[in-house]
């Protein structure tokens, strides 16, 4: 399994706190691409890049390939997608792993990725 980079944005806010426990459960990697867009999140407080460079310390990260830059091309030539986006899903799709999103939609569309939304909805 891969997180998206909203999952780590989310896990700083307090109302997603459960959400580091689903990190411990689950394990998942984390793109390279999710470091540069989590840690230059422009609403990031000191305490919670603390946080987030320690949860990156305990996960695993997978660094693009040329491969990897192959299938992003060719996803954002099929629909409009961010950069990052394409490159997390391609990372994915090249390593057979279930992305966890907050943003489903975002993603679903793409032949061959499994997904799956870690976050509970508080109503």
């Amino acid at each position: 399994m891969i997180a998206d980079s909203n999952l780590f944005i989310y896990v700083t806010q307090p109302d997603y706190g459960y959400l580091i426990d689903w990190f411990k459960q689950n394990t998942p990697l984390a793109s390279a691409i999710t470091h540069v867009e989590t840690l230059d999140y422009h609403r990031l407080q000191a305490e919670d890049q603390a946080l987030l460079v320690q949860l990156f310390g305990y996960l695993g990260c997978l660094y693009p390939t040329p491969e990897t830059f192959t299938t992003a091309i060719e996803l954002r030539r099929q629909r409009k997608m961010s950069l990052g986006d394409a490159l997390i899903a391609a990372t994915a799709l090249e390593h057979r792993l279930i992305l966890a999103t907050r943003n489903v939609k975002d993603f679903e569309w793409i032949t061959g990725l499994k997904i799956v939304n870690p976050i509970r909805e508080m109503f």
